[in-house]
């Protein structure tokens, strides 16, 4: 089983830190991805994802030129995913 975690991002840079770190640290027993959506953030995030992407490469991340807003940017993650589950997650959690 390979589960597609999806983070839609939008001015919330620390909280996606927290986020990846607690994924990370949770240290799931199972084939996961990690997609990332930034909503053309104002906050650094775009440059934190471009920098986390070059470390990371196994992370795939979008960088919106415009916030497309919920659906249609989580809808954009959805086409990349290729899990078998699917799972949403906001930055906050």
């Amino acid at each position: 089983m390979t589960l597609s975690i999806i983070i839609l991002n939008y001015n919330h840079k620390n909280l996606l830190k927290n986020c990846l770190n607690s994924l990370e640290e949770a240290d799931l027993k199972l084939d996961y991805e990690i997609i990332i959506t930034d909503n053309n953030s104002r906050d650094d995030s775009q440059e934190f994802l471009s920098q986390l992407e070059i470390k990371n490469p196994d992370l795939k991340i979008i960088l919106n030129k415009k916030n497309l807003g919920y659906a249609q940017a989580n809808n954009q993650a959805i086409k990349l995913a290729r899990g078998e589950y699917i799972l949403i997650l906001n930055p906050d959690v």
